[in-house]
């Protein structure tokens, strides 16, 4: 996947649109001959009615609209919200004037509606950039049988272009500013970005100038190292131009009570009994190396505790699983004093 579709991703577009909605009464349908030839019949249009406490308006239809009036089974008598903006249908349910027709029936009924049959009805739709990208990208064949029929047997795909992104850019840019939309930016959370090359780095530095991007989190544990793909030695692993677009957040490392608590929070979570001195020998062990490994030791002490035919962690356990395994800067001490011993 393409940093773009990552960026594009964590960035949701909200829209609003109104409709209309009724009692529904079918007053007429239109049919004329199939343009794709034979001797069926196409619906041209369709005639509904539509009823509230307050009045009734009779609207003419386009035929997709007919085909999900068909999809929702709608019939007379039922209450309907007919979104103006996709032409979308939605049963609500059966009115209750019909409620005493039968003596029993799984309906779901619904008074008539109040107000005007036209009205302004605030319906949130949320999709990202990249759905609107996706959706825009998708190609478009023919109505006729062997068209349809050869989109299912092999859909085409097509790349999502620079030039499709920056059309697509624009138009939410302007229902931004129509007031029709609203820009919600999400968080793209990056781990160990001192692994990402200087092209990444390029692409990011150009994406965060951008109105549209997303709220963007970066997380390293390196100092200064060589940015991948360059010879340059920087900060973090990044370059100076993108470090000085961001806010660094101040950190300093875990003390011996901090420690502990995040271990006990650990082994709650993972459901391992922990004793109390068991868990300051784990946060001196966490100090001297590091918090990970401490963290790390509690699913094998946890091992050597049930063989012994005990369900919480002791200090001895701690002890003997610390002698049987090497930290990393325990790791590096050794192999430097014995590098004699490995094979170079």
């Amino acid at each position: 996947m393409m940093w773009n579709d990552y960026v594009s991703r964590m960035v949701c577009v909200l829209t609003w649109c109104g409709g209309e909605g009724g009692g529904f009464d079918v007053r007429g349908c239109s049919q004329t001959e199939n343009p794709l030839g034979g001797y069926g019949k196409t619906v041209s249009h369709v005639i509904i009615g539509l009823k509230t406490t307050k009045g009734t308006k009779q609207l003419k239809l386009d035929p997709s609209i007919y085909e999900a009036l068909q999809k929702e089974k709608v019939s007379k008598g039922d209450v309907i919200y007919i979104e103006a903006n996709s032409g979308s249908v939605k049963r609500v349910g059966r009115s209750d004037a019909y409620a005493t027709e039968f003596d029993l029936e799984a309906e779901d009924y619904v008074p008539l509606p109040k107000g005007d049959v036209h009205k302004k009805k605030e319906v949130v739709q949320d999709v990202t950039l990249n759905d609107l990208d996706v959706a825009n990208a998708r190609p478009q064949g023919g109505q006729d049988i062997f068209s349809m029929m050869n989109q299912i047997a092999k859909p085409k795909k097509t790349e999502i272009t620079e030039k499709l992104r920056m059309e697509i850019n624009k138009v939410v840019s302007k229902y931004i500013d129509q007031g029709v939309a609203e820009l919600v930016p999400g968080v793209l959370f990056i781990d160990e970005v001192h692994m990402l090359d200087l092209e990444c780095f390029t692409y990011l530095n150009r994406a965060l100038e951008s109105t549209l991007s997303p709220i963007v989190v970066f997380a390293t544990n390196r100092g200064m190292c060589t940015v991948r793909g360059a010879d340059i030695i920087s900060p973090h692993g990044m370059p100076v131009d993108l470090l000085d677009r961001l806010l660094i957040i101040r950190t300093s490392p875990y003390n011996v009570e901090e420690m502990a608590q995040v271990i006990a929070l650990r082994a709650k979570t993972e459901g391992i009994e922990v004793e109390a001195e068991a868990l300051v020998s784990l946060s001196q062990i966490g100090e001297r190396a590091t918090l990970r490994y401490a963290v790390q030791l509690l699913t094998p002490a946890s091992i050597i505790a049930k063989t012994n035919g005990r369900s919480n962690i002791c200090a001895g356990d701690v002890e003997e699983c610390d002698n049987l395994f090497f930290d990393a800067k325990s790791s590096a001490k050794h192999l430097s004093e014995n590098a004699d011993k490995y094979i170079t």
